[in-house]
């Protein structure tokens, strides 16, 4: 996967103009709802697997680390997302959805979805490259306004946490950042993409986002 170094980047990208670019390659994808499948039933399952995760944290277990290397700049960016606080884009109201992540990794490496509530919209990697500065485009600007809006309907299927890890190959995770804290639910990609969870979704809503910004990157004048 060809990347491009993220330096410089601000908190929120909308507008910044930046040519930072990383072609997305075909794990990038939207696999196809199955309406056969029920998506009630591995809500159960999440739940235990939050439950025993509380568990081994309040004995001091370490949770499980990702096999690939994390680039600084990566876990830079999107922590800032993560922390990002209502007075930092000029909210007042502590309840609203401020940003969105959603993580998914991969064998080889992870990527990160970032959308916030002023029409900020990137996609980082997690070995150092990724594509900002899409909602500084009317379009990405509309469709990261819009994943955020769609977000709103699927708080309560989530849960609140402090815990925001690297995701693991597999695996799929959102986060809903308020001025109030996080949300989260994680749950395996394919069962987001096979239509498996009720968040599905939401997960096809971000892949419409990602779709727009790989269109608005390819769009971009190439450096020879």
């Amino acid at each position: 996967m060809n990347t491009a170094s993220l330096n410089g980047a601000n908190k929120t990208d909308a507008g910044n103009g930046s040519k930072a670019t990383c072609r997305v390659s075909n794990v990038l994808r939207s696999p196809s709802p199955d309406p056969k499948r029920s998506p009630n039933k591995m809500r159960p399952l999440i739940l235990l697997m939050a439950f025993l995760s509380s568990i081994l944290r309040m004995f001091g277990a370490e949770p499980p680390k990702p096999p690939y290397k994390v680039a600084d700049i990566y876990q830079e960016m999107r922590g800032m997302v993560l922390k990002l606080k209502p007075t930092d884009i000029g909210e007042k109201d502590d309840s609203k959805i401020l940003a969105l992540v959603m993580d998914t990794g991969f064998p080889e490496a992870a990527f990160t979805l970032l959308a916030t509530v002023d029409g900020s919209a990137s996609l980082y990697f997690s070995n150092g490259g990724g594509i900002i500065g899409a909602g500084g485009q009317p379009e990405g600007a509309s469709a990261a306004k819009a994943l955020l809006a769609d977000a709103s309907k699927f708080v309560g299927k989530m849960t609140a946490t402090k815990e925001t890890p690297i995701v693991m190959p597999g695996m799929t995770t959102f986060y809903i950042i308020t001025g109030k804290g996080i949300l989260t639910v994680s749950a395996k990609e394919d069962d987001f993409g096979e239509g498996r969870h009720a968040v599905s979704p939401l997960f096809h809503k971000a892949h419409e986002l990602i779709t727009i910004i790989r269109e608005i990157d390819e769009s971009r004048p190439k450096r020879p």
